[in-house]
């Protein structure tokens, strides 16, 4: 949902994984809990295999164009989210949050499923899906949890816009405002309709530090494309 902030002393290599006090469900925290405690060695453990997988297999220049598909949506999704999402103050429910309400999870997936793709590495591609399943899950029902009971109009939002697969067209969900079923004023921005004071802020983008994960990709595609023919000009004057 990422529509929680992220406590300072989580630890978090996961963009916007809140947490969540538990609410009577004592299994369901529990796996929260296990969850964030897990994801920053099992971030350290795909590096690792990553790196690996880069240095033993030859760069495939058609697989790494390829995985611009997924990777330049991914971060395009992840940056209108950043810049859409008021975490804790109110709901969104514009902008990509009108189609999808994890539009920042859902872009991270198809990053990361782009750079398995363009490593063609199986170990990889097992390793991201375990890892994803295993975090992801709990956070987004544990941050469910916490905005149904924050935001009345949660449950309203839910019928409307699935929680992963986005929905064809953007979703009209009349917000709170003292009375219900009172909406704000719309807009139309090419195909999607957005609330008149929903729309994207650059500096909401700059204070997520969204920017992050464009760097990020520029760095592993450098080291896909890179870092095995340097290695091997190192080895080569070793010798």
């Amino acid at each position: 949902m990422n529509q929680q902030a992220t406590p300072p002393n989580s630890g978090s290599t996961l963009p916007n994984a809140g947490a969540v006090p538990p609410d009577g469900s004592s299994g369901q925290w529990s796996w929260q809990r296990i969850a964030r405690r897990i994801r920053v060695p099992l971030g350290f453990l795909t590096a690792a295999v990553y790196l690996v997988e880069v240095v033993r297999r030859p760069p495939h220049p058609a697989a790494i164009a390829l995985s611009l598909a997924l990777v330049l949506p991914g971060l395009a999704l992840r940056a209108a989210a950043s810049g859409t999402v008021k975490k804790n103050r109110e709901l969104a429910v514009t902008g990509p949050y009108a189609y999808t309400r994890n539009p920042l999870y859902l872009g991270s997936t198809l990053i990361a499923a782009g750079f398995a793709l363009a490593l063609l590495s199986w170990p990889v591609a097992l390793l991201l899906a375990v890892g994803f399943a295993a975090i992801y899950i709990p956070v987004i029902a544990s941050e469910e949890r916490f905005l149904r009971s924050t935001f009345p109009e949660f449950e309203n939002y839910c019928r409307s816009v699935p929680r992963f697969i986005p929905r064809l067209t953007a979703a009209r969900i009349p917000r709170e405002s003292g009375q219900a079923g009172i909406s704000q004023p719309v807009r139309q921005i090419g195909t999607v309709t957005e609330a008149a004071t929903g729309g994207f802020s650059f500096a909401l983008y700059l204070k997520h530090r969204e920017y992050n994960s464009a760097l990020g990709a520029a760095l592993l595609y450098l080291s896909l494309l890179y870092l095995r023919p340097v290695l091997e000009t190192f080895v080569h004057r070793a010798r």
